[in-house]
């Protein structure tokens, strides 16, 4: 929900940004909880706004003020650092197995992390329909807006190397730009409120669970953030999960918030190394807790990092888990297409187009010449994998267009999302 405040005073106010210098003096002590300023509710009455809403117009509501981290110290409790290290550590293994085989799989894992995330903002489809709308460029709205997800994923991980202002906006304006492109890639200039009658599209902010801080205050948040971020001296899991939390807190977007905040979350875990090749699926591990994950996000604005952290930790582990048996499972279906194609050429195109649809279980004539590297007769090779069973042709309804699916794949990532909690319509 997004209606125009200002604050009381009508002047600009200081925000938390960071001065020349700041991040090199230290901060200790524990976390700063948030603070709060009166802020005059001033918008004009519109049709459909309850007798209730049009009376708290000019009456003011409180919101908050993040406390400035770009120099803040991370005091753990012994057994949350532990967790953190424990999940770094599972992390930075699972993506060295992968290493050398990463080809494969770091599509179809960036695909399923984008997947999770999406369904924790309410958003779900099946693979296949997920796999179709990225084909054919159409498909249901939320199968549209995972594909967005799944390209805002990408532009992170492209930009891990810097994450700046800049990078943090190209993120959002990927992710809202085909469904949202009024405010795509800009910093909001509305309130923003979490909870009360705001999922329902209607409301005020004075009946809100959190209010995020008034749009004046963003830049210099963001500008306070991305010091954190950058700081190359704290752990770096709990450092990430940290810095997800403030975005979250800053909520600098009218929407698309918490998929832009994990992929900020993945753009760090790479920029840092700690996943150099795949994308770990941490939100398949939140989503088997979402209440747990809001939560946490709560009392990260009362001052307490340590749930955030444990959260993120768990989420990771949850997520290395799934993604092993993921990966387990792809590979299980590459042992049965190989005895499929027994008696087919080990070098020939069908082979490897069947190797290429572990990361494109739905694929078009475009996308079957793309994996084989421009070859122009692509229709043969298909033609071998329908007659082995390992591709179904399928005609899309609207489009017209002429596609043809990896069940087999499709079958183990519809697997993956019911491990994860997803639901599948």
């Amino acid at each position: 929900m997004s209606l125009t405040s200002a604050p009381t005073d009508g002047a600009m106010p200081r925000g938390p940004g960071v001065r020349s210098g700041e991040a090199d003096r230290r901060q200790s002590g524990p976390w700063p909880s948030l603070e709060y300023e009166p802020v005059t509710w001033e918008v004009h009455p519109t049709t459909g706004m309850t007798r209730q809403d049009r009376s708290r117009i000019g009456h003011a509501y409180q919101a908050s003020i993040p406390p400035s981290i770009a120099g803040r110290d991370l005091r753990l409790s012994g057994s949350v650092a532990a967790q953190a290290e424990e999940a770094a550590a599972a992390i930075s293994a699972f993506d060295a197995e992968l290493g050398g085989e990463v080809a494969p799989f770091a599509a179809i894992l960036l695909r399923c992390e984008s997947a999770a995330s999406s369904q924790i903002e309410q958003l779900s489809a099946s693979a296949r329909k997920i796999a179709e709308a990225e084909v054919n460029g159409s498909g249901t709205p939320h199968a549209e807006m995972i594909v967005a997800n799944t390209r805002a994923m990408t532009a992170a991980l492209e930009l891990a190397d810097r994450v700046d202002a800049d990078a943090i906006l190209r993120m959002h304006d990927v992710l809202m730009r085909p469904s949202d492109p009024d405010i795509a890639g800009r910093w909001r200039d509305d309130q923003v409120w979490v909870g009360g009658r705001a999922r329902f599209g209607a409301g005020t902010p004075h009946d809100a669970d959190f209010i995020p801080p008034v749009a004046a205050r963003v830049p210099s948040g963001i500008e306070d953030l991305v010091a954190f971020a950058n700081r190359d001296d704290l752990p770096v899991l709990a450092q990430v999960a940290v810095a997800h939390a403030q975005f979250e807190t800053i909520h600098p977007f009218p929407d698309g918030n918490g998929r832009t905040g994990r992929a900020l979350l993945h753009a760090m875990l790479r920029g840092k190394g700690l996943a150099r090749h795949i994308s770990v699926p941490v939100s398949s591990g939140l989503l088997t807790d979402t209440q747990g994950y809001f939560e946490a996000l709560t009392q990260y604005r009362a001052g307490d990092i340590g749930p955030i952290v444990a959260c993120v930790a768990r989420a990771s582990l949850v997520g290395v888990a799934n993604g092993r048996a993921l990966v387990a499972n792809l590979e299980a279906v590459q042992r049965h297409w190989e005895e499929q194609l027994t008696g087919v050429r080990s070098d020939s195109g069908a082979r490897r187009l069947a190797r290429g649809l572990l990361g494109y279980p739905v694929i078009s004539a475009v996308q079957a010449r793309e994996i084989l590297g421009g070859a122009k007769n692509v229709h043969r090779h298909i033609d071998v994998l329908v007659e082995r069973d390992i591709l179904r042709p399928h005609q899309d309804y609207k489009t017209r267009n002429m596609t043809w699916r990896a069940q087999d794949v499709l079958d183990a990532l519809d697997k993956y999302a019911s491990r994860g909690g997803r639901r599948l319509p």
